[in-house]
């Protein structure tokens, strides 16, 4: 056994395993699929580059944040039929039995320890450092509990449309490829760095775990669990400008 194959065995199944493929939708459930999915794709991405365009804690912003988490939400339900998916098991001739719940948390939490670590790096690199703060600025300045209530309902949005309906606009054509790319490049319209790159590799977990389990509730609680725990523990690491100023001048604040 090669070390590849000892890490895919350590990776739990709701990452490495492949759910049966659902009932085959109609070619006309498919069409609508696509063209939701197409006009959904661009109509978000252009109001999620715009909320991070608005001002902290401004009613632009949370009204632009709570209208992409309802085009991402609303267009997923448009597409058609979405699903929630069962934990898989390693024997492959064992039905899946229950829905994931415990497991996708843990995957968010271990998932949110990697991205911590990587954030302790990135604030000794100028372009990422920047691009994190820019983001944590909305956190900073923001209503913690509005800033956490318009986090978790796009992330919770995001998992509807992606891992949903484009994912299952894609079936049959390497939709975690298809789906983690578009999820990018949606993230992209925000212009910063640091979320193009968490988009990519989260978006990739997303899909796998879509991929096992055969729907989206996993994705979901995954997506969650880690965006709680960013919210919670990353501003720390990265104050904001008027924290920064009064450090640098070597006043407690």
């Amino acid at each position: 056994m090669t070390w590849v194959d000892r890490v895919v065995a350590a990776l739990p199944a709701s990452v490495t395993a492949k759910a049966p493929p659902p009932a085959g939708e109609s070619a006309a459930t498919l069409r609508r699929r696509k063209r939701t999915v197409a006009g959904v794709s661009l109509a978000g991405a252009a109001l999620l580059g715009a909320s991070l365009s608005t001002k902290p804690d401004s009613p632009a912003f949370y009204g632009l944040t709570l209208g992409v988490a309802a085009t991402w939400t609303l267009g997923g339900l448009a597409s058609g039929p979405l699903h929630l998916g069962r934990t898989p098991h390693r024997d492959k001739t064992a039905p899946p039995s229950r829905r994931p719940v415990i497991t996708p948390v843990l995957l968010g939490a271990g998932a949110f320890g990697v991205f911590y670590g990587c954030a302790l790096v990135s604030r000794h690199i100028p372009i990422l450092n920047r691009a994190i703060s820019g983001v944590l600025q909305y956190a900073h300045r923001g209503s913690d509990r509005q800033v956490l209530v318009t986090t978790l309902a796009n992330g919770a949005a995001e998992e509807v449309f992606f891992r949903g309906a484009l994912y299952a606009a894609a079936s049959g054509k390497h939709p975690v490829a298809v789906s983690t790319a578009v999820y990018s490049l949606a993230t992209a319209a925000t212009r910063n760095p640091a979320l193009v790159l968490a988009s990519g590799v989260m978006g990739a977990l997303f899909a796998l775990q879509r991929k096992a389990t055969g729907g989206i509730q996993a994705p979901i609680l995954t997506h969650l669990t880690w965006s709680a725990l960013m919210l919670r523990f990353l501003p720390p690491l990265f104050p904001s400008q008027s924290q920064a100023a009064v450090v640098a001048r070597g006043i407690k604040p």
